[in-house]
């Protein structure tokens, strides 16, 4: 016997999961309850509790699929979560006894999100070394541009340029909690340039907004009279500001307004943050590369950071 025992979290067990997270060194405010339960009805738990002799060592946050259960789609990042004890001989234990355990279930398969390292207090990839060893097929791999802020590269010259030509418009940057004009402001950029709306409903980010203030931030651009020209809303974790969504108006693209609040958030509000993570610019998991958004992403710093999903059949 391993001394591993591998248990299904139930809501009893809320205090003790939030408080590991808490403490983990790869876990973010995404990984607390009070967010991942705000869509569980999209997403029917299947999370996961590892205790070695009694003492919690890991979470699994998951939920079902058709085929399975993934580790989380309804998250940017999902996988283990650790605290600083977990070491490389444990975590393949803690493998071996998971995908004893799914076997034994019926799972067909595990889709593994893996937490980019960026996310990370400490080093926590005991994860990709256990998945090579349990033969774990790489299948997605996603692109993150991201900006390393203690060697920040400098912007390239026409973002410099487009913000200054905000700032001769007369646009001001600000964080703002009018999060219902800046939300039909995003909804209709998003439907009239990609056909799609955002991920989360005004209803659904005003909830978790008001649960985490101090991880979710929004920061708008206006011009001299008070009209919105664009925004940023930021998940703010420990290591990253990561940009969640970004609009702007026809005068705000015109007028240069998403470079001056980029640059604002770099210079000034995240300029001590470990790093800024722009998010993913492929699509087709990750067969298809956007290149005019990289290419945006890039003439501020930033950099690429791959975000891997793996299969593991049980």
């Amino acid at each position: 016997m391993s001394g591993i025992l591998v248990e299904p979290y139930t809501p009893a067990e809320a205090a003790a999961w939030n408080d590991f997270v808490a403490r983990s060194k790869n876990a973010t405010f995404l990984h607390h309850r009070g967010y991942m339960d705000y869509h569980a009805d999209r997403f029917p738990d299947a999370s996961l509790m590892v205790r070695r002799e009694g003492e919690l060592v890991a979470l699994l946050p998951a939920h079902r699929t058709a085929g399975g259960i993934g580790s989380h789609d309804g998250l940017t990042y999902g996988g283990f979560l650790v605290s600083t004890r977990m070491t490389t001989p444990l975590m393949l234990e803690v493998f071996a006894e998971t995908r004893r355990r799914l076997a034994a279930e019926g799972v067909g398969s595990l889709t593994y999100k893996t937490v980019p390292h960026i996310y990370h207090r400490l080093p926590a990839e005991e994860d990709r070394y256990a998945l090579f060893r349990h033969d774990a097929v790489l299948v997605r791999r996603d692109l993150l541009s991201t900006i390393d802020m203690a060697r920040r590269p400098p912007p390239q010259e026409r973002r410099r340029r487009g913000a200054a030509k905000a700032a001769k418009h007369g646009v001001q940057v600000q964080e703002d909690p009018r999060w219902e004009e800046f939300w039909a402001l995003l909804e209709h950029h998003l439907v009239s340039r990609f056909n799609r709306r955002p991920v989360h409903s005004l209803e659904e980010i005003r909830l978790l907004q008001g649960r985490f203030p101090q991880s979710i931030r929004l920061f708008t651009g206006r011009d001299a009279a008070g009209a919105l020209q664009g925004g940023v809303v930021i998940y703010e974790t420990h290591e990253v500001a990561h940009l969640q969504y970004a609009a702007a108006t026809a005068a705000g693209f015109a007028s240069g307004c998403l470079d001056r609040l980029f640059l604002h958030l770099l210079d000034e509000v995240f300029a001590g943050k470990r790093w800024f993570d722009f998010g993913n610019s492929t699509e087709q998991e990750g067969r298809w590369l956007n290149a005019g958004l990289i290419d945006q992403k890039e003439g501020f710093g930033g950099r690429a950071v791959a975000h891997d999903y793996y299969r593991l059949v049980p």
